[in-house]
């Protein structure tokens, strides 16, 4: 089956799913399908034109025209990432156009010397920067009145400026950018209430719309027409009486939100200067945008009379008369506008500086609105989007004309906001970075442009133990195709010290997995002289981890994470805010048992069954078999510690006996019995125990509510479902043996037509679990030991199959060729039909059987942005919560929440209070009497239990010949003697906890031990 869709992107006729699967499950085939037919002009090309540039690119537009004439200089390195020493004096949309076409072979990019306003008829949307005000109206005059969307940005130093204008009749076909809610019903009164099964809430709101399927009883409901609902309760909706649909009542089914498209009417920017709408990002800072509406247009008035020079960084003669600029422009806007000249004045000093941080942060959001604007999917910004981060700027040097002013360098941009001994710091800085996937490249690329590491003393090590794959290329920008297969640290480590060849022998890159098993290269050593840390992860295991790390060796910690348009940055600051493990997210939800076995009600059921059913078919009962083959002792101790070695043995003697295959053929035979027991087999068992005419021991149905009653599939070679099954249970089974793939039909219709499947009669006293509380029908069967030893004398032994290994099918949702999908699609849609379920394509198969996490380069320039923003404020040392923000934002509504974050908590003993997470006694490698004495003495508190890891050290109850065995030892050699593990070379501290009473007797909470060894 192909992994491409029938939607045309270039004119090729295909959108390559293999690329842009990650962004496929944020926007869906028909927003990329309108994004595709787009082309996009963008005026401007220093750092905040090309990140938009680049992240539209790598969205996948039509086209991308770059329009700047303006020639490149040294100050324009600080942010723009594709700009060289070499490009000095050549115009940047030149330079940047082919190293912007080498992001997506699907998006042509050029540039254009001239433009005329005529020229904008060609584009679906216009975004302009580094463009004076007057040309803005110009140029927005002539899109609004002919239907382009248009977007002005620009990016100030701490402060940037967005202004949204599509028209003044855009239709927004996705208002909210959630997944549509469904739900299970129990029933319809012919008044149209609906009430939901098992009292789950539905989530609807007065003028949502739905739409339904599966209803028993009126058919016409099922028919895909959207139904306005009226809220009666948490469990309950109307949608008006169904009479006029031909019935009385209805049962069952499953509703379905319908997302109903919003007309918006937008101003344009001469009438929005006039009178604004804003978009608010920070409701800390909610009296600012009117603030910023003027400074901007005064920016703009200001280089209108300098021959477009903006004021000179801290020069207070320009602050001044940028201020009476603004002062004329707020009288005229809002006589009642009082000017905060403090800030304005900020604004001036601020003028010429340029952030990468602040180009990625604004370069993101700009970009996802050039998305809406082409997909009419999400909210767009209504219509003034102001931004500041004021708290980034540095108060631990001085900030002057003098220590401000241009040096000549690639990185004046920055000092022209942070001054000339902040960017030493940065220079000098120790980072490590923990994953160089989507995130990781898009920080590796702000710390180049930052200059971050590039000193005598800094350095950069980054770690990722993945390799680059196809659908990284869509958000992960460091890597091209040619990159596919490479390691993803080095690769990353090498693409940025080309953007700025200071990195060069500044960057070390590993390919280790951070967790205890490396612990012998992320030791003491390697922590102790980090400056901070940075995770750029996909897991929450590995963030704890790291994040424990990061506690005991009192090392500053910037987190963050994506989830489609949504993201989230959270700075962990030593001995001030709580760490990341404070707080965990709710574990993910899971399925019943007895549900995914035996009473499935959704798709979902069924790809998660069928994902099961592929280990279970292919991967562990290969792994049992190479294991018999190799381990002397497995048929022992599986016999011991196995909770159903009764399927184990089974497995390998069918695999190593039964049906074990010598041809391609005999692979499409079993595949076939597969098909029988699975779908046909099985599902008469389950009838038979359960009649569709069953009661329960109350008298009501047994099939019904969320139960629904099956019907076995006869297998149809001309049925495409039953087909696909064949095909991929086969060719996966052959890959476990070895066997070459065979792929011609005329072989599967030869075998499968004279394939007599044998008679299945129902067995009687064979137990189903109904209820996930009630024993799994293995443990009864596992229980007969004769049976078992019959079976494991059976199995042929190993030295007869000297060198025969089989081949374990390890899933891997992102290779088309392998069939692994294409089986759990095929699996999952024949039990759904099993179960009368709405059966689901491969798109979304795969998203739910591969766990795919939605991702867009948009939200991933965002948070790397901000989490440098707050880089920032760790190299300055603020000392105060509210100088640091954890950030929360969702690009799909133009949500953005900023709060300070939480103190890391405090704990009393004696009187003395310490700190919770941060605090820790540190020791010598003193003996347990030693250590007992020391806290005695010292802390007035008596060690009751003393533990490291899961050894358990002391207990004032254990017995006084152990206790006196103990006492004289010091603690890493009892360490050792417990464990009776050696302490690895690397390690120079050991953990301890400890559990203690206060002088009262009374126990108390107490932080943990380090002990030097």
């Amino acid at each position: 089956m192909s992994s491409k869709m029938n939607i045309d992107q270039t004119g090729s006729g295909t959108i390559d799913e293999g690329l842009y699967s990650r962004q496929l499950y944020v926007l869906g085939h028909e927003a990329m399908k309108q994004m595709s037919q787009s082309d996009v002009l963008i005026i401007g090309c220093k750092g905040l034109g090309v990140e938009i540039a680049k992240n539209v690119c790598l969205a996948g537009v039509k086209s991308v025209t770059l329009y700047d004439p303006q020639p490149t200089h040294i100050e324009d390195l600080s942010s723009q990432y594709f700009l060289t020493e070499d490009d000095l004096g050549v115009a940047r949309a030149e330079v940047s156009v082919p190293k912007l076409a080498e992001l997506n072979q699907y998006v042509p990019v050029s540039s254009t010397p001239q433009l005329s306003i005529q020229d904008l008829k060609k584009y679906k949307c216009v975004v302009v920067t580094e463009t004076s005000l007057s040309k803005q109206l110009e140029i927005n005059d002539f899109t609004h009145e002919n239907g382009i969307a248009f977007i002005s940005a620009d990016s100030r130093g701490l402060f940037g400026s967005v202004f949204c204008d599509f028209g003044p009749e855009f239709i927004c076909t996705d208002v909210d950018g959630n997944e549509p809610l469904t739900g299970m019903i129990a029933n319809i009164t012919d008044d149209g209430t609906v009430t939901m099964l098992e009292e789950t809430r539905h989530g609807l709101e007065d003028g949502d719309y739905v739409k339904f399927a599966e209803v028993k009883g009126v058919p016409a409901l099922n028919n895909g027409q959207p139904h306005k609902v009226e809220v009666k309760g948490p469990y309950t909706f109307s949608i008006g009486s169904i009479d006029v649909l031909g019935g009385s009542a209805a049962t069952g089914g499953i509703f379905t939100q319908v997302k109903m498209p919003q007309k918006l009417a937008f101003k344009s920017l001469r009438e929005s200067l006039k009178e604004p709408d804003y978009v608010f990002p920070d409701f800390g800072k909610m009296l600012r945008p009117p603030q910023y509406h003027v400074a901007f247009q005064a920016l703009s008035a200001f280089a209108d009379t300098h021959n477009g020079a903006l004021p000179r960084p801290r020069n207070d003669a320009d602050a001044g008369e940028f201020l009476q600029l603004a002062k004329k422009i707020g009288t005229s806007f809002d006589s009642q506008l009082e000017l905060d000249e403090k800030l304005l004045k900020e604004v001036s000093y601020q003028a010429k500086g340029d952030l990468v941080s602040m180009c990625a942060f604004l370069g993101g959001i700009v970009a996802q609105e050039v998305l809406k604007s082409t997909t009419s999917k999400f909210f767009p910004f209504k219509q003034f989007f102001y931004f500041d981060s004021l708290e980034s700027l540095p108060t631990s040097v001085e900030l002057s004309e003098e220590s401000c002013k241009p040096r000549g360098t690639r990185y004046d941009g920055q000092i022209a906001v942070f001054g000339a001994e902040f960017q030493q710091r940065l220079s000098s800085l120790n980072q490590f970075l923990v994953g160089a996937g989507a995130i990781g490249c898009e920080m590796l690329k702000n710390w180049s442009m930052m200059g971050v590491a590039t000193g005598e003393h800094g350095h950069i090590h980054v770690t990722d133990m993945d390799s680059i794959e196809k659908s990284n290329l869509n958000r992960q920008f460091l890597f091209r195709p040619r990159d596919v297969g490479k390691l993803k640290a080095e690769s990353a480590a090498n693409a940025v010290a080309i953007m700025n060849p200071s990195l060069t022998g500044k960057i070390t890159s590993y390919q280790e997995r951070v967790g205890p098993e490396s612990e012998g290269i992320f030791g003491d050593e390697f922590f102790g002289n980090l400056s901070m840390v940075t995770n750029a992860l996909d897991n929450v295991e590995a963030r704890l981890y790291v994040d424990r790390r990061c506690v005991f060796f009192e090392k500053p910690l910037l987190e963050s994470g994506t989830l489609g348009t949504k993201g989230n940055t959270q700075v962990v600051v030593p001995h001030l805010t709580e760490s990341y493990g404070s707080s965990q997210d709710p574990p993910e939800k899971s399925f019943p048992i007895c549900t995914l076995k035996n009473f499935p009600n959704r798709i979902e059921h069924t790809i998660a069954w069928a994902r099961d059913l592929f280990e279970g078919l292919f991967k562990q009962p290969v792994d049992n078999v190479n294991l018999y083959l190799s381990s002397p002792n497995f048929l022992e101790t599986t016999l011991k510690t196995s909770s159903n070695p009764r399927e184990v043995l089974e497995n390998i003697r069918d695999y190593l006996v039964t049906d074990k295959p010598l041809s391609f053929e005999e692979c499409i035979i079993w595949a076939r019995n597969q098909f029988e027991k699975f779908f046909n087999h099985n599902i008469q068992q389950l009838l038979f125990n359960f009649p569709k005419d069953s009661v329960t021991s109350n008298g009501q149905p047994f099939w019904s509510g969320p139960k629904r009653a099956p019907s076995p599939l006869t297998f149809d070679i001309n049925n495409r479902a039953h087909f696909d099954f064949i095909v991929a249970a086969a060719s996966i089974y052959a890959f476990n043996y070895g066997l070459k793939e065979e792929t011609d039909p005329a072989l599967y219709e030869r075998v499968l037509s004279s394939f007599k499947p044998a008679e299945y009669t129902p067995k009687s006293g064979v137990k189903i679990q109904v209820n996930d509380s009630d024993e799994a029908p293995e443990a009864a069967a596992n229980s007969d030991k004769q049976e078992l030893k019959s079976i494991a004398d059976s199995l042929p032994p190993p030295s007869s199959l000297a060198g025969f290994r089989l081949t374990p099918a390890d899933f891997e949702k992102d290779d088309d060729t392998n069939h692994h999908i294409d089986f759990i699609t095929a699996a999952s849609n024949l039990r759904a039909l099993n179960y009368e379920i709405t059966t689901a394509d491969r798109f979304k198969t795969k998203f739910v059987a591969g766990k795919i996490v939605p991702a867009m380069c948009t939200s991933t320039a965002v948070v790397s942005g901000l989490v440098c923003l707050e880089l920032v404020k760790l190299v300055d040392g603020k000392k105060k919560l509210e100088d640091y923000k954890n950030g929360f934002f969702n690009l799909a509504i133009g949500l953005f929440t900023f709060s300070d974050p939480i103190g890391s908590p405090k704990m009393k003993f004696n009187e003395k209070e310490v700190d919770k997470i941060w605090d820790r006694f540190t020791l010598p490698n003193f003996t347990l009497q030693n250590l007992i004495d020391h806290f005695s003495e010292k802390e007035g508190l008596e060690v009751t239990m003393l533990s490291s890891g899961v050894s358990l050290l002391y207990a004032n109850f254990q017995p006084p010949k152990k206790l006196a065995e103990r006492l004289p030892l010091k603690i890493s050699d009892l360490v050792e003697q417990i464990s009776k593990k050696k302490l690895e070379p690397f390690r120079k501290h050991l953990i301890l906890e400890v559990c203690c009473d206060d002088k009262d007797g009374e126990d108390v909470e107490v932080p943990f031990i380090t002990v030097k060894v």
